[in-house]
């Protein structure tokens, strides 16, 4: 391990590989425990989930290979998932035809907590691009605003 990355652990209740860290941790919904998955490097968990109670009923059920293994692999499609759902939320686009000429039309928005940006492109058939124009972060871009673009020879729209 490098200096940068923690060592192994394989604790009962903490388990962890240097980029990912396990936590058994007490369920503060109920009386049960849960399970909190960590990304090296960040102070909230990527995945909290219930986990199961030992033979005694009372304490947890031990962290094992296998089990950490099945927890790393879910917390990574977790983030996935998440990652996929915002960058559809900030990259949207649709195809109109106008005048007989089929044209995808794409927003991309760049957050930032000051000042996000969104710039609209359009594009022909082959994918080459047509016009690129700057518009504020909160355009909704749908098939009308897409054809109303077109439309006016992708002057930069209004709002």
């Amino acid at each position: 391990m490098t200096q940068d990355t923690q060592d192994p652990i394989q604790e009962d209740r903490v388990w962890s590989d240097g980029h990912w860290t396990a936590r058994v941790i007490n369920n503060d919904d109920d009386d049960g425990w849960a399970v909190a998955m960590f990304l090296d490097g960040q102070s909230e968990p990527a995945l909290v989930g219930p986990w199961t109670m030992g033979r005694d009923k009372k304490n947890p059920k031990p962290l094992d290979t296998n089990a950490f293994n099945t927890l790393v692999k879910t917390a990574k499609e977790v983030i996935r998932r998440s990652e996929q759902q915002r960058h559809a939320e900030l990259n949207k686009n649709v195809s109109v035809t106008v005048g007989g000429r089929r044209v995808r039309v794409a927003l991309a928005i760049v957050p930032d907590e000051e000042s996000a940006t969104a710039t609209l492109r359009a594009e022909d058939e082959l994918g080459e691009a047509l016009a690129v124009v700057p518009v504020p972060p909160t355009f909704k871009l749908t098939v009308a605003s897409a054809e109303a673009w077109v439309q006016t020879g992708f002057e930069k729209p209004r709002g």
